[in-house]
């Protein structure tokens, strides 16, 4: 039985914001602003650069603004950080002309929510229903977040009505943009099918994003599950960097290099170019000086005359 496929997904490369945040030494700004030059000319839709975060709580995102200052990004490459609030905007608007979009967050759990930001669910939902207006007023794109969407390492099963009512509030706040995260990788492929099945019948004229983690080995399985029900949106990580910093355990995003080839041989086109992102990955590893989680990085791209 053959399944119809999405012709052409979107990709979201989340690495220099969501895997360098989570790297336990501080990356020099010189040394991102190289990586990120070069992930957008890879052919990548869109780039998520930092976060306006406090540098006590994130140092490895201490240096966002300058960060902002020193790349260089082609036309047509989607410019975006992640506020975790209203004086995060505030800093975001100072930086509008080196940014397109702005990601805001919260969790579907209570306690994740509390240990990730120290607020209740309803104080973040509250919080937002101030900052994605005035984010697409100033004429950003907005893109709302909802963490632990699949389930939470500590509260254990998420509800679907839970999320997506969330969902909900959120696209009725502004975001033009819903992202789900697996935040801990504890989705599996049979309830990603059936929960984006659902949103897009739910949140009708909303985009719909899926972000996967591959904390037990099911990312990409849970990205070819969203695929099949029609989600053409995806974020990931270049050398699958990225985790969760509040629970122990909590591995990187699925890898952006190891996503890109699975569409591109599965015939739906990324517009991204393999071996240039694959450099790319090859640079952050000599830079953090440590083996990566790619699979694709020690395979290489498949070489069909080669078989």
């Amino acid at each position: 039985m053959s399944i119809a496929l999405p012709e052409a997904v979107r990709i979201r490369e989340v690495g220099p914001r969501d895997g360098f945040q989570n790297e336990p030494e501080v990356i020099p700004t010189a040394d991102k602003v190289r990586l990120i030059d070069a992930l957008a000319r890879t052919g990548i839709q869109r780039l998520e650069l930092t976060s306006f975060v406090r540098a006590d709580v994130i140092p490895q995102l201490a240096d966002a603004r300058e960060v902002l200052a020193a790349v260089d990004i082609p036309e047509g490459v989607e410019r975006s950080v992640l506020v975790p609030n209203e004086r995060g905007l505030e800093a975001a608007l100072e930086h509008r002309e080196q940014i397109d979009g702005v990601s805001v967050f919260l969790s579907a759990s209570e306690t994740h929510n509390k240990k990730n930001v120290n607020r209740t669910v309803a104080e973040s939902l509250d919080a937002l229903g101030r900052v994605i207006p005035a984010a697409v007023g100033a004429g950003f794109h907005c893109t709302a977040v909802i963490a632990t969407s699949f389930g939470c390492p500590y509260e254990g099963v998420v509800e679907e009505d839970r999320v997506l009512q969330l969902a909900a509030a959120l696209a009725a706040a502004g975001a033009t943009e819903l992202g789900f995260g697996d935040t801990t990788g504890m989705a599996n492929p049979a309830q990603v099918a059936r929960f984006f099945a659902r949103a897009a019948v739910d949140l009708p004229g909303v985009e719909l994003t899926a972000h996967f983690h591959n904390t037990r080995g099911q990312g990409l399985a849970n990205a070819v599950a969203a695929l099949q029900v029609g989600c053409t949106s995806f974020e990931s990580s270049f050398g699958e960097l990225g985790g969760c910093p509040v629970p122990k355990g909590a591995t990187g995003n699925i890898a952006t290099e190891d996503l890109v080839s699975m569409f591109e041989e599965m015939g739906v086109a990324t517009g991204v170019s393999l071996p240039a992102l694959l450099d790319a990955t090859r640079d952050v590893a000599g830079v953090l000086g440590r083996p990566l989680g790619s699979h694709t990085l020690v395979a290489g791209p498949i070489d069909w005359h080669g078989a």
